[in-house]
This record gives C-alpha cells, structure tokens and sequence, in this order.
C-alpha cells in the first residue's frame, strides 16, 4: 500500500508541476508576436516587461505597391466630411454632423500614434478619401486591411468601412447612404447580434441592375472583439480565383468561394418553379386520416371533468373558518391630503391576518381536488394511413427566364475610393492604419509596424493573473469560493497520502515481536521443527546458485504434513508465562521447569518467525 501512495503522490506532484508549466506557456504565448511578421518587424520588439512608454513607434511606412494607406498621424488632410442629408429620415437627424477626431488611444497608447475616432452619439458621421491609385479587379488580389477598437465596448453600431465604386459624378462631399459602392467590409453590432460584414455588389450582365451579395455568417464568436476593448485587426482577401478570406488579428474567421458562398447566390438557378400551376383540388397531401370504420365505445363519457373534488379529505384540526386572510393594517392612518371628495372614502391598506400565521389556515375551508379516475376527454378516433395520399404537391419546374451565368464573380466594379458612413450610439470607436494593397506580405509588413506593437504594448500592460483572479472576484463573489476549493483540493490530497503517518500493524508485527504473548508448549515445538525446515532450504538454495531468488515474506504459516495431522496433547497446551528477562513466570514450580526442559532439550525458549518461502 505504501508503495501505492507513492506513486499517488509523485503523480500528484508531477500534475501540478505540468499545470503550471501550462500557465507559463500561456503567459508566454500571449506576450509572443504574431507568427506570419517579418523577420526585420522582430527587430523592434522590446522586452516584455518594458512598459508601453518604453516602447519607440514610428508612423508605418509600406514596403510595396499600395493602393491607399492612412496611419492619421498627420492629421486629416486627405480626408473629406459629408455635407448632405440623410434620405428617407426626419430633418432633425437627418444631417451627416456626427463629429470626428483624430486622437490617441484611451489605453495603452504610444506616444505619436493617433487614430481616427467616433465621438458622437445617435448621430450620423460620413467621411471618405480618395485612393492613391485606382483598384482594377483583374488579375491581382484585393486586400483590404484595418484596426478597430471598442474603447467604451459597443452597444448599437457599426465600424464597417465602403470601397466606393468609380464614376465621374463621385462627389466626396455629397457621400451618403446611397453612394454606389463596391464592397463593404467590417464589424457591426446591434442589441446581441454581432455581425462581420463582407458585402459586394454584383451586376447582372442582363438588366444591367447591382444586387447585394452577403457572405455566410462566420462559425466563431465574434462577442469578445466588440467587449474586450483592445485593438483588432480586420483583414479581407480577395482572389482573382473568385475566393475569399476573413480574417481577424491574422486569424482566418471565414472563407469560401463568391459562387458557393453567398446570400443569395451570383447566379440564379437554372430552374424554377412555374407560377402559373396550381394544384388539384382532390390532391390530399395527409399521410395519416381519421378511421372511418372506429367506432366510441359505449362506457366512453366525454362530459366526465378531469379533477374532481377529494372525498376522502379532511379539515385540518385548528383550522379558523370565521378568520380571514387578510385585515386592514391597525397602524395605518389617512393621510392628511386626502381628499374623500375627489379621492373617495379612505381605506387602511390589508395586511396578513396574524392569527393564520399559526393556523393551518383561515376563511372557508375548501376540499382539494384530484384527478378523476373516471376521465377519458374527447373521444377521436385512431389515425390509419391514408389510401388516397400523394405526396406533397409543389409546382412544376420551367426554365428560368432571368437566368445568367457570371463565371468570375471577383471581377467587380472598379474602386476608387473608401468612405466610412456610420451610425453609432457608442462613442469613441477608434479607426486605424488602413491599407488597401495587392501584395499579402506587404499587409503583413504594415500590420507589424503598427497593430503589432499595439499588441505587445497592450500585453505588457495587462494585470497578472493573481490582479485578474481577484478583479474577476470583486465583480462575481460567489468565485472566492471556487478559489478556496481549487487550493484546498491539492493542498488535501497531498497532506492526505504524502503526509508521514504511523506504520501499520503489519511493520509493527514484524519489526517488534510481541514478547509478552502466551506461547504454548505446543506451538514452540512446532516452530523449532518449521525452523530447521527453513535452515535446511537456505543451505539447499547456497548449494544451487542458478535457480531463482527468493525472497521471504509474509506471516502465513507452513506445516509439515506431519505437523498438519499431529495434535498437541493437553500438557504441551500449558501456557508459559513469557517475561522479558527470563521467558518464564518465576512464579512456576520447579516441577513445571523439569518438564519444559525435557520437552524442549537444547532448543531456545524464544518465539520463533514464522515464515512462508516462495519463489519471486
């Protein structure tokens, strides 16, 4: 058993050092960069235990072909407010005043690193720039990168962004809900729907008309971006293989292909169901039909009522019948205001009546009612296939009139322009290094001149886990509870089977003999004959040095077969008085000590191990 506590405890040892080796991976793992930077964006990194103050940031500067970039360190300049009005919306709200700025971040923020921020609330913001160069869908992909931070969380609101489409009436000033756009990328939130927006407008190539395309729903929570208050990165690729990827903080959310993947699809089906069938009027759809041939039986009652009164109940004893529930409150006094004119005649409020708080109860008494046994319901009778059904009618399929087929959907509306257009009723949404580039290793490169040190500035400033627990603490108490257990379990395990206890009956009986015990005369006879047996076996086992070891443990006795039928005689059933000393009670008569001696000729009066031989 010792044996198995020790490997108990080594094991419990061993969790715990695991578990913590854990915790210091994950600690580590948070303060890493991400994996896909560059080599030379690792060499501004600093120490992780340098504060954020410490950290040197410099306004990022692409590496390749760009379409638009916008860090907001210098300011607005390129950057164009709305002036128009809102369609379809009351003149008080209509207007496009929401208010922005160009501030640095409310936490964690470095400093000369500025971003573009939401101050209003409930109101509309509009703002758009040009691109450096037109994007042309051809043979290049698009990617379309930016950081958003929820400093105040989100309750309703969007931070989604516009790639406005090229035409030679685009007017920056007068961009509004209804200005032609391209795609339109980003978060939005309202209520508990949290949405990641990857919308394009796609032409059909018959009617000449732009209907929008929705990406599937992503399969991850999206909850903890738009709650956590840290800066995300928001990242949308698409290929010229009609392919697209989302990303957040360079993780793949969502993928899937712009024909297979979108709400509704590029291209109609080929087939559709003609509007002009109708169906039969003796078409019967049901699968199942009443019995015609079932018939009620007689003994069926339907006007039984499913609970009946308890015949067999009785009044509790004490019950107050003249008593009722509830009394006007004795200490209840008209106000002095009151008015039985305009008011009516005052009432004193009731209250429960103090003499059923120690009765069974008050009023009229009631018997309690019971389930009827007698109770069937309406009678209906039993449901039988229907000889008559086929199937359920639809309409006949025609080819469809409306039907295109686009093969290269990504070869979109030229875009020459990004925009924000957003209604928000939290404020201070900060925008972020944008990027719109052809070139995944230049996005990179941006990101980690910029949201990559955000990152690890954020995480050097984040509190320890001890600061966390006990923050997570004060907000929920019922975790100091959960708290106390986790560190009381191991502490316990460990006390309980690692601990030093006393030895066990079975060491104790084997170290330390009792020699206070009453041997008989019997019994000391048969141990000095199992005593030679066991001399004789160790000499055999010296003589043959090839055979197995063995090893001696154990109390169980062995017996010769005479030993096992011999049958002590009452004298040698005397019991000896053993002594520390001597062996023997002096107290014994002398004659007593002469036949001990002639029993036991030259052998030792001590008691002897017993011992049982087996080979390991």
């Amino acid at each position: 058993m010792h044996f198995q506590w020790d490997w108990l405890c080594l094991g419990v040892l061993i969790m715990s050092s695991v578990t913590a080796g854990m915790e210091n991976e994950e600690n580590l793992d948070a303060d890493v960069e991400v994996e896909n930077f560059d080599k030379q964006s690792q060499e501004a990194d600093v120490d992780r235990d340098k504060s954020s103050i410490e950290v040197a940031y410099q306004t990022p500067k692409p590496t390749g072909e760009v379409y638009f970039t916008e860090s907001f360190d210098e300011g607005l300049s390129r950057w164009v407010l709305s002036v128009t009005l809102k369609e379809d919306t009351d003149d008080n709200v209509a207007k496009y005043d929401g208010r922005w700025e160009v501030e640095e971040l409310k936490e964690n923020a470095m400093p000369g690193d500025k971003g573009l921020v939401l101050k209003s609330v409930a109101k509309y913001h509009a703002i758009s720039a040009m691109l450096t160069k037109a994007f042309v869908f051809d043979d290049k992909p698009l990617i379309v990168q930016y950081e958003v931070n929820f400093q105040k969380g989100i309750d309703c609101g969007g931070a989604y962004i516009k790639l406005l489409s090229s035409s030679n009436d685009l007017n920056l000033e007068y961009f509004f809900d209804k200005t032609p756009y391209t795609i339109m990328f980003g978060p939005d939130k309202c209520g508990e729907d949290y949405k990641l927006h990857f919308i394009f407008r796609h032409k059909n190539p018959k009617t000449g008309e732009y209907d929008e395309k929705h990406a599937e729903r992503p399969d991850v929570d999206l909850k903890k971006f738009y709650l956590d208050k840290k800066t995300h990165l928001y990242t949308l690729v698409l290929k010229p293989d009609d392919t697209f990827e989302i990303l957040i903080d360079q993780t793949v959310v969502s993928k899937g292909s712009l024909l297979e993947n979108m709400i509704p699809p590029v291209n109609p089906p080929k087939e559709i169901e003609d509007p002009t069938d109708k169906k039969p009027d003796d078409w019967d759809e049901r699968p199942k039909i009443p019995d015609p041939n079932a018939v009620k039986p007689d003994d069926w009652d339907e006007n039984e009522p499913a609970k009946i009164e308890d015949p067999d109940a009785v009044k509790p004893e004490g019950w107050l019948d003249d008593e009722p529930q509830y009394v006007p409150d004795p200490n209840a006094k008209k106000p002095k205001d009151w008015d039985e004119e305009m008011d009516g005649e005052w009432e004193a409020p009731q209250i429960p009546n103090a003499k059923c708080e120690a009765a069974p109860g008050c009023g009229e008494w009631v018997r309690p009612m019971k389930n009827n046994p007698k109770y069937k319901g309406k009678w209906r009778a039993p449901m039988i296939d229907n000889p008559n059904y086929q199937g359920i009618w639809s309409p006949r399929k025609i080819p469809n009139p409306d039907y295109f087929e686009d093969p290269h959907p990504f070869k979109m509306t030229t875009v020459s322009a990004i925009g924000l257009e957003l209604w928000s009723m939290t404020s201070d949404i900060y925008f972020d290094n944008f990027i719109i580039c052809s070139e995944k290793e230049v996005a990179d490169r941006w990101a980690a001149d910029s949201w990559g040190l955000k990152k690890l500035v954020a995480s050097a400033n984040e509190p320890g886990m001890f600061s966390q627990l006990v923050t997570a603490a004060e907000e929920h108490p019922w975790l100091w509870v959960l708290y106390i257990l986790t560190l009381a379990l191991p502490v316990g395990l460990t006390v309980l089977f690692c601990w030093p206890g006393k030895k066990s009956d079975e060491c104790i009986a084997f170290k330390k003999p009792d020699i206070s015990k009453q041997i008989t005369k019997g019994e000391l006879k048969e141990e000095a004959e199992e005593f030679e047996d066991d001399e004789l076996e160790e000499e055999k086992e010296n003589e043959a040095p090839d055979e197995d070891e063995v090893e001696v443990e154990g109390d169980e006795d062995i017996y010769d077969d005479d030993d096992e039928n011999e049958v002590p005689d009452e004298e040698e059933n005397e019991v000896l008085d053993g002594s520390q000393d001597d062996g023997f009670n002096k107290s014994d008569s002398e004659d007593e000590k002469k036949e001990d001696d002639e029993g036991m000729g030259d052998l030792p009066l001590k008691s002897v191990r017993k011992r049982r031989v087996r080979k390991d």
